[in-house]
């Protein structure tokens, strides 16, 4: 049965990003097409986690064509949301998934940053795909804190992999979410958030989860 391989990448990266673009050559040496769509959709400016929900979903097959996702960071914490709510999403995994987002990151803006934003619309946030950086819309916040871990509860077999070290989202984050799903498998691996210095033993851990030759 053709199966769909879709990989999304993080929060204000890219397609071309080092671990996308990996991962990518791995599939293609298995000779497996591998889909990674530009999350950024051309206006980063208005991000939303719903809008890259929709945006996954156009992808899906009108069929029933089993869908893996493999997500990175926020891409991550998306491809788990996807999991929960369509059926054709079949198999996860997640690098270093954004569980928790806004409770790791907005304290790091500080209260200050964070009142300005509110009151400005709009915050200047590194770009690391564009190498700049882009104005985001407030309303990425509001639309982010609807979207509960405690939703996802659809037992659909997960593969976490997440770095000890990772100073972005801590890896507590992941063994708090992989500790109540027994149908979910942590890795801790031996790296930060990027996930850089592993990324054979992440892809053989895809191989043997998803069975690719």
């Amino acid at each position: 049965m053709a199966l769909h391989y879709i990989y999304l990448h993080g929060f204000a990266s890219s397609p071309n990003s080092a671990k996308a673009q990996y991962i990518c050559t791995y599939f293609a040496q298995a000779n497996i097409k591998l889909k990674i769509p530009d999350l950024n959709a051309g206006d980063f400016s208005h991000l939303t986690i719903t809008r890259q929900l929709s945006q996954v979903a156009s992808q899906f097959s009108h069929d029933s064509t089993p869908v893996t996702l493999i997500g990175s960071s926020l891409g991550g914490l998306t491809s788990a949301h996807l999991g929960q709510q369509y059926p054709q999403v079949q198999h996860l995994v997640l690098l270093a998934p954004a569980f928790g987002f806004l409770s790791h990151w907005l304290p790091k803006l500080g209260d200050e940053t964070l009142q300005r934003w509110q009151k400005e619309k709009y915050l200047m946030v590194d770009h690391y795909g564009d190498e700049k950086k882009l104005p985001l819309s407030y309303d990425f916040v509001k639309d982010a804190s609807q979207y509960k871990e405690e939703a996802l509860q659809r037992p659909i077999p997960t593969l976490i992999l997440h770095g000890r070290h990772d100073d972005v989202i801590p890896i507590q984050a992941s063994r708090d979410f992989a500790q109540k799903r027994p149908w979910v498998e942590l890795m801790e691996l031996d790296s930060d958030h990027g996930l850089g210095n592993v990324m054979s033993e992440i892809w053989q851990a895809i191989r043997i989860f998803c069975q690719l030759p």
